[in-house]
């Protein structure tokens, strides 16, 4: 599998990024092992979790354990240098995260140091922020977004505190690489210009849903991306499993994700069967399953850095970690944008 550069940084990683965000309530660490050993040996060396994790569903009493499963395979296996991990700190919101508190300098130290602990290792490779302290349009907010006027000196009071615990833990040797998640165009321009003014360390990703049927970062995001160096780690790169098509027709199979979190948070609606079938005609035509060419869609965009894919077996692993090998011809790239421009925003 190939390989690419993690923004700026000296960290290379596979170009498909192994999610993990169901271990620990809809996969075991039997099943999760299996996952990672399948992974590794398709050549994925990256995997993404988060200190909130896991989210299907997410509850208070099952937090951490995600990061706990992949810190005790590491340990038994005595490989924690042959993986990239990264993990994420989450913000305001989430009672059972520090009261629901903003992200700050406090609340990173204490995140970073149970996420170490979990994760039985002295460091991450990418310490994510999970989203904004301020209010942002992922996860369906894009309907109702009103941008916050906070003042600019507040923001920036509050990004430099970021930037400078993040920079105390890297020089402890605690963090390698720093990124975004769930962020807009202003939000990630203001980091950047912060960290540049103040000499704090640059975010080198950012982790924010794209696929065929979200594609909100070929704009402004993809701009600012591409000419700073940023590249994107994507997540939900089928929609929350909409584009394999078993959710049509109102179809919820038993144990599927929509069966746990009806709704999909807010993306499964009357509007996704269409662009699904769409899409589904176009892959059916060139001999290629839709999940597969949704994914090599993604791969193929000139600002990705990894796609991370997600899998509750390892026949959904299988058909997935298989995309690396789809190269999309401009006939099946043409009918994509033209279904594209048919149904631009279905989430």
């Amino acid at each position: 599998m190939r390989q690419r550069k993690l923004g700026r940084s000296d960290i290379n990683v596979s170009e498909l990024c192994l999610g993990s965000m169901t271990w620990g309530t809809q996969n075991d660490y039997t099943e999760a092992s299996a996952q990672i050993d399948k992974a590794w040996e398709q050549g994925v060396n990256f995997i993404d979790t988060a200190e909130l994790y896991p989210t299907t569903p997410l509850s208070a009493e099952t937090q951490g354990d995600t990061e706990a499963i992949i810190g005790r395979y590491m340990k038994e296996r005595e490989c924690r240098d042959q993986f990239v991990i990264a993990t994420k700190v989450g913000g305001p919101g989430v009672a059972h995260l520090r009261g629901g508190r903003n992200i700050n300098s406090a609340s990173i130290t204490e995140a970073l140091e149970g996420s170490l602990k979990r994760l039985q290792t002295t460091y991450v490779d990418l310490y994510q922020i999970h989203w904004p302290n301020r209010g942002h349009y992922h996860f369906r907010k894009n309907w109702n977004y009103k941008p916050e006027v906070s003042g600019r000196d507040q923001n920036d009071g509050e990004i430099i505190d970021i930037l400078r615990a993040l920079d105390r833990q890297i020089k402890a040797g605690k963090i390698r690489a720093v990124g975004l998640s769930n962020e807009t165009a202003w939000g990630t321009a203001s980091f950047l210009r912060l960290a540049e003014a103040h000499n704090l360390p640059r975010m080198v990703s950012i982790q924010n849903e794209y696929s065929l049927l979200c594609r909100w970062f070929d704009l402004d995001l993809a701009e600012l991306a591409l000419n700073e160096g940023l590249v994107l780690l994507s997540y939900s790169p089928l929609a929350a499993g909409i584009l394999s098509g078993k959710y049509l027709n109102n179809t919820v199979p038993r144990g599927s994700r929509a069966s746990i979190k009806p709704g999909l948070d807010g993306r499964l609606t009357e509007f996704t069967d269409p662009p699904v079938q769409a899409y589904a005609k176009i892959a059916a035509g060139h001999g290629m399953r839709t999940e597969q060419m949704a994914l090599a869609f993604c791969l193929q965009r000139p600002f990705m850095g990894s796609v991370i894919i997600g899998a509750t077996s390892l026949e959904q692993l299988d058909i997935a970690l298989a995309s690396h090998e789809i190269q999309l011809t401009k006939s099946v790239l043409e009918e994509i944008q033209k279904t594209y421009r048919r149904f631009p925003a279905p989430l």
